[in-house]
């Protein structure tokens, strides 16, 4: 199994966030995050957020490019109680109980994103939905098949 882990390539991340994931961090998509918020009612950082960020898992800070990497079965699932926890803790979720059911499908969700090769990178793209709601999408980042060694990246599909 895999799950997103948190990179950062550049210092970008601590300037456009409120609160910046760390590098190493395992990473959701956390769209619930936004549910029931108009965009354009948020602050210039949790605006980018809205549009780009992955939450880390240990300061529940914002992250702009995550990573496929696997993930040890213990490991997951310290991240379903982190997440549990964090769910009552921030929204006020009824108990532990259900709190770690929510948690586990938002992680598995997350382990199929990361259904790639290790170390690819996976960036986030959201906007507002019409009729409501957000739509989601996670843009894949491979490294070059050209032969152009300026273009190490490009994003498949793209």
């Amino acid at each position: 199994m895999k799950l997103p882990r948190v990179v950062r390539l550049d210092s970008s991340d601590t300037k456009v966030f409120a609160r910046p994931a760390e590098p190493g961090e395992w990473a959701i998509p956390a769209a619930f995050r936004f549910a029931g918020v108009d965009p354009a009612t948020l602050d210039k950082k949790a605006r980018v957020a809205f549009k780009s960020a992955w939450l880390g898992l240990d300061g529940f800070g914002d992250a702009t490019i995550v990573e496929a990497i696997g993930v040890a079965e213990a490991e997951f699932e310290a991240c379903v109680r982190k997440l549990a926890a964090h769910f009552v803790e921030a929204y006020g979720a009824p108990d532990v109980l259900t709190a770690a059911r929510a948690a586990r499908e938002e992680l598995t969700y997350a382990a199929e994103l990361a259904e790639h090769p290790d170390h690819t990178l996976l960036i986030l793209e959201r906007e507002p939905a019409e009729g409501g709601g957000v739509t989601e999408r996670v843009r894949v980042v491979v490294k070059s098949r050209a032969g152009d060694h300026t273009r190490v990246w490009e994003l498949d599909g793209a």
